[in-house]
């Protein structure tokens, strides 16, 4: 494929699942190396770059995976700031461990997600679509430029969703960000974005402004998995991802 995204652009991916949506990601976010052609970031190639030099452009970027990897045992507030980590030392990040250094970003960023009075709970005890929300409240902290956003919205009620949406698009805008997200649910992509790319068996199927989209295009792209398309996604399984990677709530006596 050949794939050009200006800065400050937001593009949505969309396709059938095992698209090549998600390992797209990974290859813009310089942690999966092409096996042929090249990938240049901000004016870099990353894999010809020293490991010093890579680790330092990945900190121009933020992920935003499907199931967060967030420390179950930890606060919210701390798995927020740490968006921040890029941009602080080793001691401002070991200090922002007991100390939160930045208390009023936290809850403004998780005010977005309809989620503030979660600040102090610990990752444990939210639900799945509340780590998801925590996962994204991180972007809104972060120094970085470039948004890699996988999946955003597959924990979350249509309501929560939405927002969710308008609080990434909107963020994005007002601060020049680049937002790549992939999206399975197509009406949100083709609601807040301007841009669509169509991917199916690793390939591109179109790249078009979205007014240009149409439902025909859809539906070949969305050819023998027409119920991706039309949204009926499995919840209980959505949930199981999330269930897989956070244990249960341990009670702790205090004394």
């Amino acid at each position: 494929m050949s794939l050009q995204i200006g800065s400050g652009e937001q593009v949505a991916l969309i396709g059938p699942s095992g698209a090549g949506k998600t390992t797209l990601l990974q290859v813009l976010s310089c942690t999966l190396k092409p096996l042929g052609g090249a990938i240049e970031l901000q004016g870099q190639q990353p894999w010809q770059l020293s490991k010093r030099k890579l680790q330092k452009l990945r900190g121009q970027l933020i992920v935003a995976p499907q199931v967060p990897p967030l420390p179950p045992r930890q606060r919210v507030i701390t798995s927020i700031l740490a968006g921040r980590l890029p941009a602080m030392s080793l001691m401002q990040s070991i200090k922002s461990m007991f100390y939160p250094v930045d208390i009023p970003a936290a809850h403004s960023a998780l005010s977005k997600l309809d989620l503030p009075e979660k600040i102090f709970e610990r990752v444990d005890r939210l639900s799945g679509g509340e780590r998801q929300r925590v996962g994204l409240a991180r972007l809104f902290v972060s120094p970085a430029q470039l948004w890699l956003v996988d999946e955003p919205l597959s924990a979350l009620d249509p309501t929560r969703a939405r927002l969710a949406m308008s609080a990434l698009t909107e963020s994005a805008a007002e601060k020049g960000i680049t937002l790549v997200c992939t999206l399975h649910q197509v009406d949100m992509a083709l609601a807040f974005f301007k841009r669509i790319v169509g991917l199916r068996n690793g390939e591109i199927e179109f790249d078009l402004p979205t007014e240009q989209v149409t439902p025909a295009m859809l539906k070949s792209l969305y050819s023998q998995y027409e119920h991706e398309l039309l949204g009926e996604v499995d919840r209980e399984l959505i949930e199981k991802q999330f269930e897989k990677v956070t244990p249960a709530v341990v009670v702790n006596n205090c004394r």
